[in-house]
């Protein structure tokens, strides 16, 4: 897992099969996993654009990404407000594409808890196929 505060979920340390990595993404440091590979990928909440194809490219072979925050419309239901934290009308399709293969997605405004402007994507990085010869 990272995150700028790990603290939360501190308690996770104790499993093997679990990281915690504590780094503030935003500032302005490198992307802290180059050359490292993973199953699946899952962010929350979160839009910072200058990481975006580095989150793609940490997607590992028959690996899935799943990506859910706010789009532009939230404004109208609280924050985030700012245009520069809202994706922009199919974002994550252009994101993904055309290093993904898109399984599914989502634009929509949800009401389950607090009604928010949303975009959802799952999305696969299949295997390379060797030509037979």
């Amino acid at each position: 897992m990272l995150d700028r505060n790990i603290a939360p979920v501190a308690d996770m340390a104790a499993d093997p099969d679990v990281q915690l990595v504590a780094f503030d993404l935003e500032a302005g440091r490198s992307w802290p996993l180059v050359d490292r590979r993973f199953g699946c990928v899952v962010v929350t909440n979160y839009l910072h654009r200058p990481i975006m194809r580095d989150i793609v490219a940490a997607v590992a072979p028959d690996g899935m990404l799943i990506y859910e925050t706010f789009a532009r419309g939230n404004e109208a239901f609280g924050r985030p407000r700012n245009p520069d934290f809202l994706l922009h009308n199919e974002e994550l399709l252009t994101l993904c594409r055309p290093e993904l293969r898109v399984i599914a997605f989502e634009d929509l405004t949800v009401t389950v808890l607090a009604p928010a402007c949303i975009q959802r994507i799952a999305a696969i990085r299949n295997m390379p196929q060797i030509a037979d010869i």
